[in-house]
């Protein structure tokens, strides 16, 4: 066995060995218990982060546990293939974006084979390839057919840089989620799917998720966002036309001074046709905000359309105004105002000299006037007709009832989820299986897949599709949709393809029966709701399709923490930071770890600190896995990735910690190598467990009691004390002399060590495992035991404290009772000294000492196992 730990060999080794043995190929048996762990896959961007990097050990940890554990194990990988950064980065370099696409597939294919993931690579996909994404068109026709996907012109989010319709959950603060641009307001006709349909379920199933965070339920419940309440109908002064409203606040009603329309509203549009003011506001409104956030905070502003509405009870007339704070995607479009009881509606009001009327009053008839705010309280009616008295809940049913009857109004339960709309107005992506007929109406298309033209350079003047004869002109006049599929498609569904990847006649087949639901998912909280909830909502058009016969994809979730790190940067002239890598820079610090100033290793000149951040490139505070690979290992990065922090945690970088881990699996490295002869040729522990002395005997328990801990933390996924664990069993061992027990106990710790490592940390331990003689494959072991025998002790060493302050030791047996110890710490000399006890049974124990004059002993705290504190007055 060599001397020196040599990364690169070992880790080459390794992962020949994995591959000439298909270590990781997954093969459908249904007499063993099966685990698909899966990691979200990765876009191919052209090259691995440090937070891909830290996501794809977690998933390949909690597989190589499993497959330990005994179980049937798939963990496959792919590549989320379409989108634009392919296409923008394409039409940068003047090249087609599936030529760039598949570059950088290759690439990152070669990084994550490098840190020995163990991936079923035959269930590899990608899903710009047409053998996966012909499925998907396969099932939206089924959608078509059963009217769940349809083509309606509405109100969308345009992403003005991107060019193209932004979904609302792909709209962060107003911007485009990739591009950052303020997105607009436009009217096209899209593709949608009624995810609407499946709003209850999709809210009642969360119940049943209790293997994910509680945090992305709870995100996907607002998002749904069930409420109860009363669609009720205003007239139109005037017109036999009426206006539909729902509120979650009935009981306000008769408070109701002005109605408020989108500026998309048809009402809203038809006045406009006659009003240029109008007309112009509404083209404001346009390039206005999207989202329920910026619409929050943004000022107020209307316009009166010249309208009013007619009360439902009072048969009064209010005035109706095109607002900016209403959506036409939500709800009806239209709202009832009541400015004494809502405070946007109170913030209008008062810039318009909109009347304010108080309807609701506290309960305790305190005051609570709506001069400087809105009363928005729940409380007693009053002048409100026929339902002064009643509670806010008493109002709730009685109005409702009291519409329902004059057929003005009804009970109902709202979503706060809209359709998904699926239509992008891109090329990279895969094509939506329709065909328009000369008469304006579609049809599914029946000769799948339809194929992308993939030796297509674009230029950034919109989807060349639509400019492509070859592609969307048919016989008889028919014409193909150039609109592509939001990549979210894509991404829904993937996870069930890898059950069946390889399959040529169907979306799935019964190997996906075997394997789903995934048992383990990794990925960022980021795609709670961009990618979970349309998972879900994939999932059980699948089900509903006989595709899959579980409801949900997802068992368990864990949502790592982010990869973050320090940032420094000199300030331009024209305002803008230029960022400096970490590595790139010098830093001095005190004793204690204070950073004093800090110089540009390039130039000596000052930079300054801009934080701890996410590791970006626009933050230039990046590190690169390949240099880190490079220099310390694979199994190093794995291990250092682990180590700092828990999975659902974030990860602060520190190099000083990379070289912590290195120098631990040195220091595992030297401990098998230095000792390699006498651990092979070591007799058995359960020979010789009677006979350890007593030294070898603490060791083992040392061992054993961090194999029990550990165990435990791998259920927790709590890695981090794993490697604490086996760090604990390293200095352990390496006190053990050459006694033939401890040889014994020696081969035992170092067995148990590198099996827990082994997830962890693949290589060493898979080479070690075979050059000590333990076996051919580590993976095939069977995982540790805790031996509760070596545990059990004849005394425990208590610290004693005097009023919280360390004043020495007392070792009593084992089984002592409460009693005992307590009366041995009392009696241990490093007590008295402080206490003198008196005779005991007395009903004052006092006692004149050097350091105290009056002592009574006030409490005596016995921690089991670990310490006895006494406390003085």
């Amino acid at each position: 066995m060599q001397h020196d730990y040599d990364p690169r060999g070992i880790e080459t080794a390794a992962q020949a060995f994995w591959d000439e043995h298909q270590s990781f190929k997954a093969v459908e048996d249904p007499a063993r218990e099966k685990f698909y762990c899966l990691a979200m896959f990765p876009y191919p961007s052209g090259r691995l982060h440090m937070g891909h990097v830290r996501n794809y050990t977690i998933g390949d940890v909690i597989a190589r546990y499993q497959r330990m554990q005994g179980k049937n194990v798939l963990q496959p990988m792919g590549w989320d293939a379409f989108g634009l950064p392919a296409e923008n980065a394409a039409i940068k370099n003047g090249i087609p974006p599936s030529q760039w696409t598949r570059s950088n597939v290759a690439y990152m294919k070669g990084q994550l084979r490098s840190l020995g993931f163990g991936y079923d690579w035959d269930r590899e996909l990608a899903t710009c390839d047409p053998d996966y994404y012909r499925w998907e068109q396969w099932l939206f026709t089924r959608l078509m057919a059963k009217g769940l996907a349809y083509r309606a012109t509405a109100v969308v989010n345009w992403d003005p840089i991107d060019q193209t319709v932004l979904a609302n959950e792909q709209v962060i603060d107003g911007r485009g989620w990739r591009s950052g641009a303020p997105v607009q307001k436009r009217e096209i006709e899209q593709w949608s799917v009624r995810i609407t349909d499946y709003a209850q379920e999709l809210l009642d199933a969360l119940d049943g998720l209790t293997g994910w965070p509680e945090q992305v339920r709870t995100m996907q419940r607002n998002w749904i966002g069930r409420s109860e309440g009363v669609y009720m109908e205003f007239g139109l002064a005037g017109s036999a036309e009426v206006l539909g409203i729902y509120t979650t606040r009935p009981d306000t009603v008769m408070g109701v001074t002005y109605m408020a329309v989108a500026a998309e509203h048809p009402l809203a549009r038809r006045a406009a046709e006659t009003d240029p003011g109008l007309a112009a506001f509404i083209e404001e409104c346009r390039r206005g905000g999207v989202s329920e956030a910026e619409i929050e905070t943004m000022e107020k502003r209307g316009y009166p359309l010249g309208l009013n509405a007619i009360h439902p009870v009072t048969n009064e007339t209010v005035p109706i105004f095109a607002a900016n704070f209403v959506l036409m995607g939500y709800g009806t479009g239209a709202v009832m105002a009541v400015p004494a009881h809502d405070q946007r509606d109170w913030e209008f009001a008062e810039k318009y000299g909109v009347p304010k009327r108080q309807v609701i009053h506290s309960p305790d008839g305190s005051p609570c006037g709506i001069e400087a705010c809105a009363y928005v309280e729940k409380g007693v009616l009053r002048d409100s007709g026929p339902f002064d008295g009643l509670t806010s809940a008493q109002a709730c049913d009685a109005i409702a009832t009291w519409l329902q009857e004059r057929g003005k109004g009804e009970k109902r339960v709202n979503f706060r989820l809209r359709d998904w709309g699926v239509s992008r107005q891109r090329y990279w992506g895969c094509p939506i299986p329709v065909v328009r007929t000369p008469d304006g109406g579609v049809r599914p298309e029946t000769n799948l897949p339809v194929l992308l033209p993939e030796d297509v350079v674009v230029d950034g003047s919109g989807s060349p599709l639509k400019r492509m004869p070859s592609f969307s002109e048919l016989p008889n006049g028919e014409f193909r949709e150039t609109d592509t599929f939001d990549t979210f498609f894509e991404s829904s569904w993937y996870y069930a393809r890898f059950c069946s990847s390889d399959c040529t006649t169907a979306m799935l087949d019964e190997r996906a029966r075997y394997w789903l639901p995934v048992d383990q998912y990794v990925g960022g909280i980021e795609h709670a709701v961009l990618h979970l909830l349309y998972a879900r909502f994939f999932h059980k058009l699948m089900r509903d399709e006989g595709l899959v016969d579980c409801d949900e994809p997802f068992t368990r979730l864990l949502t790592q923490g982010m990869v973050v790190a320090e940032t420094w940067y000199r300030g331009g002239a024209d305002g803008r930071k230029e960022w400096f890598n970490p590595a790139d820079v010098e830093v001095t610090r005190d004793d204690k770890g204070k950073m004093l100033h800090a110089v540009l290793k390039a130039d000596g000149q000052p930079v300054l600190f801009g934080g701890i951040e996410k590791m970006s490139k626009s933050k230039n505070n990046g590190v690169d896995p390949e240099s880190l690979i490079a220099r310390y290992g694979a199994d190093t990065v794995r291990l250092y990735t682990m180590f700092t922090s828990p999975p659902d945690q974030s990860l602060e970088w520190n190099d000083d910690g990379v070289e912590g881990a290195y120098r631990f699996l040195k220091r595992l490295w030297t401990l098998a190598s230095a000792k390699a002869q006498p651990i092979g040729a070591a007799p058995a522990v359960a020979d010789l467990a009677a006979d350890l002395d007593g030294a070898t005997a603490a060791a083992r328990r040392e061992v054993q009691a961090a194999l029990k801990k550990s165990l435990f933390d791998y259920e927790r996924q709590q890695y981090n004390t794993v490697v604490s664990g086996c760090m604990t069993m390293v200095n352990a061992l390496y006190r053990l002399d050459d006694s033939p027990g401890a040889q014994a106990v020696l081969r035992e710790g170092v067995s148990i060590c590198l099996r827990l490592l082994a997830p962890i940390a693949p290589h060493v331990t898979h080479h070690l495992w075979q050059e000590l003689g333990f076996g051919a494959d580590i993976l095939d072991a069977p995982w540790p035991a805790v031996d509760e025998a070596a545990l059990r002790q004849d005394s425990i060493e208590y610290v004693l404290q005097v009023n919280g302050k360390l004043r020495g030791k007392v070792t009593v047996a084992a089984d002592a009772d409460r009693a005992a110890v307590e009366a041995a710490a009392l009696a241990a000399d490093c007590v008295r000294r402080y206490t003198q006890v008196g005779v005991p049974g007395t009903d004052d124990a006092r006692c004149v000492t050097p350091q105290i004059s009056e002592v009574r002993v006030r409490k005596v705290i016995v921690v089991p196992g670990k310490l006895v504190n006494v406390v003085v007055n």
